[in-house]
């Protein structure tokens, strides 16, 4: 049986700012190890071993998105499958339903798994054998869930509660009934009965299924993102659901609107290691703490510090703690978080309370990713502005024009192919050229290395919004 896996790739991204923002959730970061969380949980939904056969990935993900999706993917040599792109967040039940009625068209039969995109699990085969236990409540018409066995009172994630505890066999077990998020009292007494497993939010059952689960109780949902589906179009390889459709959607949670209600459940427990990396201080356990209880990332160092979390996301920032305990520090370029380890789950209030006097590092990484590559401001003035552009090899950026500014391109990595008007020329490193105001210009990268250059933007407007566009080319060569 093969298996189809359906990554929800979306995410206001708040736990774990300043790293992860709206703009760049932390699924694409690489908080452990050189891969992203989201490379991580493709690569473990790929493939096929001696227990699972999987096809190309479904990802359910945004616009904003849709481009890092390929690039990491390509980066890890996974062909997606469909990409299905929501024109707004509506939270998971919309998206599993979407899924599951792409598929119907070509396979009623076909089983989901349904996963975050960006969960850690080390133990890639106890997954692998915790899906195939799961299997045979599918074939029976059940809808499977996962629940991780707990090893904490744990208040940040919500709980099922098992009809009976497990037997270490790693079978289904009869779900008794979904708990929030519990305060610490209720979660220490949870541990303790043994019958309940934190909801991983991990599903597993065929598209007929949980389509026939939605009609019988979230029929709501059925007429918008079945319209949604039937008139999503075709764009770049993506798949764009319709708009005017979605928004009439519900915007809740899978658990909400089906598995709370349905009573063909079934949960497998999950005893390996698992983290949602909820906040930094699930960060800071799965960095691995030293004797000291001190886990250091990037240029950071840490002196008589305990129980402390210092990671920095620039090779020139320098972090140094000195007497720390209990606390969680992480440097950006563009801010900086200092918190107690106990306040992890409160990051998100400091989102709230930036977007509140509308800071830009609410919500927006320093990086601006685009589909050609990315870019980033190193100097901002009155009337200049200093960039770094990074193009992929064979991509290119619109053919267009500036009212407000004029631009001067110094190539310091890689080879451009630069259009002005009706000139085209080669740049290579340590050469720069000059783009006029108002000269209609375009930048590729011809090579087959990532072409760098620093782009010195003068003039009365430097906004991202003035630009002429005339073409667009994003496809790489």
């Amino acid at each position: 049986m093969q298996l189809t896996p359906v990554l929800l790739c979306g995410g206001s991204g708040t736990r774990l700012w300043p790293l992860s923002r709206k703009s760049y959730p932390k699924q694409f970061a690489r908080l452990l190890g050189q891969e992203t969380l989201f490379q991580a949980s493709a690569r473990r939904l790929a493939g096929q071993d001696a227990q699972l056969s999987f096809t190309p990935p479904m990802v359910l993900t945004n616009s904003d998105f849709r481009f890092i999706v390929t690039e990491q993917l390509s980066e890890i040599g996974i062909d997606p499958g469909a990409i299905l792109i929501e024109p707004q967040g509506r939270n998971t039940a919309p998206a599993v339903l979407a899924a599951a009625l792409h598929l119907m068209k070509s396979d009623p039969d076909a089983v989901m798994l349904v996963a975050p995109s960006d969960h850690v699990v080390p133990d890639v085969a106890a997954f692998h054998t915790a899906v195939t236990s799961g299997l045979e409540a599918v074939k029976r018409g059940d809808l499977v869930t996962f629940g991780i066995s707990p090893d904490r009172p744990e208040t940040g994630y919500g709980y099922l509660e098992l009809s009976a505890a497990p037997d270490g066999s790693g079978a289904p077990v009869s779900l008794g009934r979904f708990v929030e998020k519990p305060d610490a009292d209720k979660a220490a007494a949870m541990l303790a009965a043994g019958n309940f497993l934190w909801n991983a939010g991990i599903f597993l059952f065929s598209a007929r299924d949980i389509v026939a689960a939605f009609k019988a109780h979230a029929d709501g949902l059925i007429g918008p993102v079945g319209a949604a589906v039937d008139s999503a179009k075709a764009d770049l390889g993506f798949l764009r659901l319709a708009p005017d459709a979605w928004s009439q959607a519900e915007d809740i949670s899978i658990d909400y609107a089906v598995m709370e209600k349905a009573k063909n459940l079934s949960v497998v427990p999950f005893s390996s290691a698992w983290s949602d990396l909820g906040g930094w201080d699930a960060v800071w356990r799965e960095t691995g703490p030293d004797g000291e209880g001190v886990a250091t990332s990037g240029e950071s160092t840490a002196i008589d510090c305990h129980n402390t979390l210092l990671r920095s996301e620039s090779d020139t920032l320098e972090l140094v703690g000195i007497g720390l305990e209990n606390i969680m520090a992480v440097a950006m370029p563009d801010a900086v978080l200092v918190a107690d380890m106990s306040r992890a789950q409160d990051v998100k209030l400091a989102v709230s309370a930036l977007k509140g006097k509308a800071a830009k590092q609410a919500e927006q990484f320093p990086r601006d990713h685009r589909p050609w590559g990315w870019f980033e401001s190193l100097v901002v003035g009155d009337r200049f502005q200093v960039k770094r552009i990074v193009v992929h090899p064979g991509a290119a950026l619109s053919l267009q024009s500036h009212v407000h500014r004029s631009e001067h391109w110094i190539v310091v990595e890689g080879t451009a192919k630069v259009t002005i008007d009706d000139e085209v020329t080669l740049v290579t490193e340590n050469q720069s050229v000059y783009i006029p105001l108002g000269a209609i210009h375009r930048m590729e990268n011809p090579g087959k290395v990532p072409m760098v250059l620093i782009e010195v933007q003068t003039g009365s407007y430097l906004g991202e919004d003035d630009i002429i566009r005339y073409e667009d080319v994003y496809a790489r060569n």
